[in-house]
């Protein structure tokens, strides 16, 4: 099974070069691991047993995922997030810098990562023309959004995982990870401020660029219920105990009767209603990350994450060690897997709710990303918006970012 997984895992890291697209390969890995693990369980009841209680726990990520992205998808359709940009009104290069900065970072923290760095950068497109200090705030964006996401459970799909399967809870987490967040994204900010990209003449927004869309119909009321339905997920959970997937099928369900609502009878903007942002909501990730998890579930079952974690039990016994090379390996590869794999390794008996080994695996594995351009989904689509290629970040971020993990850890 660890040979097919690896097969697999290889398949999806170099999906470009092999034209198969990483979804498929997930799912193709996912069902020849199980119908592997049936053969060599002890019965079939036994796999049938352990796959549902898989399905039941992976079940609960992607539908918690499935309602956050089409919420998102429905408040970025009313260009809801046109107020929020709009806010940032500064043109002095290191002001904008560090205004782009938190504003990314804060909005990472309800947003997904990749929502926000393509918010934030399509704003960028607007503030100041093609350059190099552009690609700069780029950079910060990649930096700030997985920053951002990695101190709230709604923030990065890593700390969602932990939070929906109990190795985490929400103000701990908070409180835990606010400030090594921060410093995560000051300390870069802080470097990149003295570079010369920085240091030069106001920048005006460009001539060439095209001009806002205007706000749609109730756009505000849009983003205050798509963002109070996000925000409410964890106090939802708090009062009533039941998994946060139900808020926020709640908060999705308020939202659809809400947009239906305020668009009856008009046929020119169904573009604006549930249904359509359905449509263009990343379906093929939502069912890559259920090939990983699936797979890496089969793993469990059979036992080798458990002898992984035992053989690291022996030979590597620190657990700031452990975390970080979960943050390092996760700049190379997908961070979902590797923090799916980690919490198969250790249980709840082991590593105690909100316990210092879980923070940092949240902490690293959602900031770890930001060390290459292609160690996250923000890194990627920046790299894809901006043309920006892989050796330029290394040079300008790697080192920036590097040293602030230091400090931290």
């Amino acid at each position: 099974m660890s040979l097919l997984f690896a097969i697999g895992y290889v398949g999806i890291i170099f999906e470009e070069s092999l034209a198969f697209n990483k979804s498929g390969i997930g799912l193709l890995m996912a069902v020849s691991l199980w119908v592997v693990r049936s053969i060599g369980a002890p019965s079939t009841d036994v796999a049938l047993s352990e796959l549902s209680h898989a399905t039941s726990e992976v079940s609960e990520i992607l539908f918690f995922l499935l309602g956050a992205m089409t919420i998102v998808e429905i408040v970025d359709a009313h260009q809801g997030f046109k107020m929020v940009t709009d806010s940032i009104t500064t043109r002095q290069p290191k002001s904008l810098l560090w205004a782009v900065g938190f504003l990314t970072f804060f909005l990472s923290s309800i947003l997904d990562n990749l929502t926000t760095t393509i918010v934030m950068v399509s704003l960028l497109r607007r503030l100041t023309p093609p350059s190099e200090y552009r690609k700069l705030l780029g950079a910060v964006v990649v930096i700030a959004a997985n920053a951002g996401g990695a101190w709230t459970p709604i923030g990065d799909v890593t700390t969602t995982m932990l939070w929906i399967h109990g190795q985490i809870t929400t103000l701990p987490t908070m409180k835990g990870l606010f400030l090594p967040s921060s410093i995560s994204l000051a300390v870069p900010l802080a470097l990149m401020s003295l570079g010369s990209e920085v240091n030069g003449k106001e920048h005006n927004p460009a001539e060439d660029v095209l001009a806002a869309e205007k706000m749609a119909p109730q756009g505000q009321l849009v983003l205050f219920v798509g963002i109070g339905a996000l925000v409410f997920v964890p106090i939802f959970k708090a009062l009533t105990g039941l998994p946060p997937y139900m808020g926020m099928v709640l908060g999705l369900g308020v939202l659809w009767i809400l947009t239906d609502a305020i668009h009856y009878g008009e046929s020119e903007r169904q573009h604006l209603k549930v249904p359509q942002a359905l449509s263009r909501i990343d379906t093929q990730g939502i069912l890559f990350f259920l090939g990983i998890l699936l797979s890496v579930s089969s793993l469990e079952a059979a036992g080798i994450l458990r002898e992984v974690a035992n053989y690291l039990d022996t030979h590597v016994q620190n657990v700031e060690l452990i975390a970080s090379a979960v943050g390092v390996v996760s700049a190379i590869i997908d961070n979902v897997p590797l923090v799916a794999a980690t919490m198969g390794m250790y249980d709840l008996s082991y590593f105690p709710k909100d316990s210092e080994f879980w923070q940092l695996v949240a902490y690293c594995a959602g900031t770890g990303g930001s060390m290459l351009i292609i160690g996250s989904a923000a890194g990627v689509a920046f790299m894809g918006m901006e043309r920006v290629d892989f050796f330029w970040y290394l040079k300008k971020v790697f080192l920036c970012f590097f040293l602030a993990q230091l400090i931290y850890l």
